[in-house]
């Protein structure tokens, strides 16, 4: 029996294991070229935001499946590390837990991944998930879990807050539009051929992605930092100065900082800042979780970032 309360965040979705190779420069197709180095650590949307929340000093439930194998018990070993209970992730007997692998170039950061889609069976709602969204203020789920969204507005309402990582199309994703409370999609999900928003200027694009969704979208750009739409008005929020060296967790350790701000109550342009500070900072080591600064590192920075009207 779980003695876990008053959840500042529950996150649900994947959870994977990267092999990650550090390049002095991307191969082209059909080269051969050494790596600098390499470094195994978890991945998966769910599992490093976890970990972020519970870096920040965040009270985080994770709820996943991983499979009974030794990429599973290496998943487990690092979600331990970072100080996450795998009190409420389903071992899978028998199951396979997937991986991804991803090439680093060191002199600009960039990460290229070509991840294994899970084979895992998927989450379903069951008591003790109902259980913990009760407890929960904030709820952040990944694409891995999109159908999960209306089950989980539908048993809290708006009592909860509900933030979607929109990394990529997916089936039901209208649906999750249609009631989660943050939509936050990179860039180049803008692009998506779904969407249908044509070859309009990002900025447009996100004024007209927005009149799509019930609640706020926040779009996150890379080194450009992160754009919002409030009151008509679009707001950008630039990135601190940082030695980046890996960008591969960025966009999870956003959504993470993020669902955190809202669970301690910051207004939106607060958050967005605080996740930008956090998505940057994350970026000074390798993998993606050992670079997620402390809260206090983090608040600091937050309050030197500028925010501008940009249209």
């Amino acid at each position: 029996m779980s003695h876990l309360k008053n959840i500042d965040v529950l996150v649900i979705g994947r959870s994977c294991l990267d092999y990650i190779a550090v390049v002095d420069k991307f191969p082209q197709e059909n080269q051969k070229v050494p790596f600098a180095f390499r470094l195994t650590e978890g991945g998966g949307q769910g599992g490093t935001a976890a970990c972020c929340i519970s870096t920040l000093g965040g009270r985080v439930a994770y709820v996943a499946r991983l499979g009974d194998d030794p990429e599973g018990r290496a998943c487990l070993n690092r979600l331990s590390r970072f100080g996450v209970s795998s009190e409420f992730i389903d071992i899978v007997k028998g199951g396979k837990t997937p991986v991804a692998y991803a090439l680093i170039t060191r002199a600009t950061g960039a990460r290229t991944i070509v991840y294994e889609p899970s084979t895992l069976p998927k989450i379903e709602m069951n008591d003790t998930l109902i259980r913990l969204i009760d407890q929960a203020r904030v709820v952040l789920v990944d694409p891995e879990v999109t159908y999960l969204g209306k089950e989980i507005k539908s048993i809290k309402g708006e009592t909860i807050q509900l933030v979607y990582d929109c990394e990529r199309w997916r089936d039901g994703i209208e649906d999750i539009f249609a009631v989660a409370d943050y939509v936050v999609p990179c860039a180049e999900f803008l692009d998506a051929g779904e969407l249908k928003l044509g070859h309009a200027p990002l900025k447009k694009k996100i004024l007209q992605l927005n009149k799509r969704v019930h609640g706020s979208l926040i779009v996150t750009h890379g080194e450009h930092g992160a754009y919002y739409p409030a009151e008509d008005r679009l707001y950008q929020v630039a990135v601190p100065a940082v030695n980046a060296v890996d960008t591969i967790g960025a966009g999870d350790n956003f959504h993470a900082a993020f669902a955190l701000a809202l669970a301690k109550g910051y207004d939106l342009q607060r958050a967005v800042s605080f996740s930008v500070a956090v998505a940057s900072l994350s970026c000074r080591e390798y993998g993606g979780r050992k670079g997620v600064p402390t809260m206090n590192e983090a608040l600091e920075v937050t309050r030197a970032l500028a925010t501008r009207k940009v249209g």
